[in-house]
């Protein structure tokens, strides 16, 4: 037995209500396989609590810019949303920070510098995200992945550093396209 929760908005309100729709899906019709009312009174309770906080309208975002470093030092001025992750942004503005796993976290390509005050005002990194700091290249004290850094408003005008290396397993200098 498995329940399938989706979730629809009229767009013609703006998505400001929500209607939770629930379906059974099973193999029998038989009366054993259908929820019992407190179980749907549950499911209904929970679901309403979840809609609570929803907003079909998205926060208004800041535009935020930032300056990327490379390695011959040219320094690339760059503007992205709030919440846009480091890498993106790079990737976005054609800076040269790799990213060879697309931001899941799961290499160090990405690897960035960044300024002290910046570092000190970011969350703590993950045990995954440290995990892969850990292969770096260049590894500093301020150093973070690219995928893991959101823009925030507290990074306006900051300076990121890009490493002189980063340590890939293409042995043939290929470097990911720009989408």
């Amino acid at each position: 037995m498995l329940y399938l929760l989706s979730r629809t908005a009229s767009a013609a309100k703006q998505c400001t209500r929500l209607t939770w729709n629930y379906s059974l899906v099973s193999s029998s019709s038989s009366a054993s396989t259908r929820p019992s009312l407190s179980m749907a009174a549950l499911l209904t309770a929970s679901l309403r609590q979840q809609a609570r906080g929803f907003s079909a309208s998205a926060p208004a975002t800041k535009d935020i810019t930032v300056t990327f470093i490379e390695p011959d030092g040219n320094e690339v001025e760059v503007t992205g949303e709030e919440g846009t992750n480091l890498m993106e942004l790079a990737h976005e503005n054609d800076v040269d920070l790799e990213g060879a796993c697309e931001g899941a976290c799961a290499c160090s390509t990405c690897h960035v510098i960044l300024d002290d005050k910046i570092f000190d005002e970011l969350p703590e990194p993950t045990d995954e995200e440290n995990d892969m700091l850990d292969l770096a290249f260049g590894l500093t004290d301020t150093s973070r992945l690219g995928c893991q850094v959101l823009l925030t408003p507290d990074m306006e005008g900051a300076r990121i550093r890009l490493p002189s290396a980063t340590r890939n397993f293409y042995v043939d200098g290929t470097k990911p396209a720009h989408h």
